[in-house]
């Protein structure tokens, strides 16, 4: 590797693996937003889910919605105690289907025509002389007003169905399904995807006190000791994305200039797997520009927007092959690189080791700063339950993690696990459901 290129890695490094002290720093601010939230103040939302933890002991069978995106999934789950859980049906649908000439997330669909869709799916799978509670995940922006309340804000992931901004979702569900004649289900909770996570996992074991989604965004939730209000425990949805408290390297800064919603989310997009493939496309672009890189091709070398993806990241990391085939393969299909030098193809391993590393330690930081607010000298110990695709697939993610969350708490890190929950989203529907009862 050049001299000049090997510099100027050297100085991306710095930026984007933050030292021990910076991490402890960034629990810290993290830790004091916290406080500043559940008072209505500060950059974290804090939002009350009106929900405890379950007792694990919790029976039942329970219809449930998962609602995060433009595929729908509705569940039969049954809660058998003992933290055990089983799906006895599932139903997975999506919302636009040119074949079949239907799209209920276009402007064009109203927030009825949409939902009763959801209501017929639902009666496909029910029997129709049986009584059932509905639990409800709904993974857009929400103002929650209770456990059965939520109010959608803004429509996100490409829908845009008419009429629903500022309506109560529950209220819609409830007209559907009697317009459906499904007068036996009975919507009694909505939460959104990171309590449900939170919830599965705390239905397995009470030692889960913190749930986080790390995939294509990111967001966590954690169990409130004490919340303000009731002075009982109860999750908090903090819409950790908001985040902001913590250095914005210059690739930052462009790919937020660039967003739709600039100045917001200034966590999430520097570490959700929507955003990791176009900040090393930022770095590898500068490193172009500067004459470090493929110096000999034009423009179309990581010049498009969001080109490069964050699967393709994941794919360089796991490159172990002596010529580091892999990324030589992909700039020579992608880029038409004829032959990529070996330094050049180092390179981008090393820049998505460090998007993918930095993402990792900024998360574990946030955690770090919950477990400070709950519990001040780790003197418990805690289960942090994730789902999502970086967590379970990004190479090396889970251990970047551990290893962040020893730089901050050194021997004591032992008190706390990391754990994927796979897909908490409709059992943990069914448990919101039974514990509001």
């Amino acid at each position: 590797m050049n001299d000049s290129l090997a510099e100027k890695l050297q100085n991306i490094t710095s930026q984007f693996l933050p030292p021990a002290a910076e991490l402890s720093e960034i629990a810290d601010q993290f830790k004091k937003e916290m406080t500043k939230g559940l008072s209505g103040e500060g950059c974290l939302k804090m939002l009350r889910s009106f929900l405890p933890s379950p007792t694990g002991q919790e029976k039942g069978t329970y219809i449930t919605i998962d609602f995060g995106g433009t595929n729908i999934r509705i569940q039969v789950v049954e809660l058998l105690g003992v933290g055990k859980t089983r799906i006895k049906e599932q139903l997975l649908f999506p919302l636009k289907n040119p074949t079949a000439n239907y799209d209920y997330t276009s402007p064009s669909a109203t927030a009825e025509e949409l939902f009763d869709f959801i209501a017929a799916q639902i009666g496909k799978l029910i029997e129709t002389n049986q009584s059932y509670l509905l639990g409800h995940t709904f993974s857009f922006p929400c103002q929650q007003l209770s456990v059965n309340r939520a109010s959608l804000l803004s429509w996100t992931k490409e829908i845009k169905t008419s009429g629903m901004e500022g309506q109560e979702i529950t209220t819609l569900l409830k007209a559907a399904l009697q317009r459906a004649n499904l007068h036996r289900v009975i919507p009694v909770a909505i939460i959104n995807d990171t309590t449900g996570t939170l919830l599965t996992a705390s239905y397995r074991n009470p030692r889960a006190t913190i749930g986080s989604i790390c995939g294509t965004g990111h967001n966590t939730c954690y169990l409130e000791p004490w919340e303000p209000t009731t002075g009982k425990p109860m999750i908090i949805n903090m819409e950790s994305g908001n985040f902001n408290k913590f250095f914005l390297s210059p690739y930052d800064k462009v790919l937020d200039q660039s967003s739709e919603k600039t100045a917001q989310q200034a966590l999430e997009k520097a570490v959700a797997g929507h955003y990791l493939g176009e900040i090393a496309r930022l770095l590898l672009f500068d490193l172009w520009q500067q004459g470090l890189l493929f110096a000999n091709f034009g423009k179309q070398v990581f010049h498009q927007p969001y080109s490069l993806k964050t699967r393709d990241l994941a794919n360089f990391l796991e490159d172990s092959t002596p010529q580091l085939a892999v990324i030589s393969s992909w700039l020579q299909k992608n880029c038409r690189i004829p032959k990529p030098a070996l330094e050049e193809c180092s390179a981008l391993k090393t820049v998505a080791s460090l998007v993918s590393t930095r993402s990792a330690r900024l998360i574990t930081a946030t955690y770090a700063g919950v477990l400070q607010h709950i519990d001040p000298k780790l003197s418990h110990q805690h289960v942090i339950a994730v789902d999502g695709s970086l967590f379970e697939k990004m190479p090396h993610y889970q251990a970047n993690m551990q290893q962040a969350l020893v730089d901050i708490f050194q021997e004591k890190a032992r008190h706390i696990s990391l754990v994927l929950v796979k897909d908490g989203s409709g059992t943990g529907a069914a448990i919101a459901a039974a514990v509001c009862q």
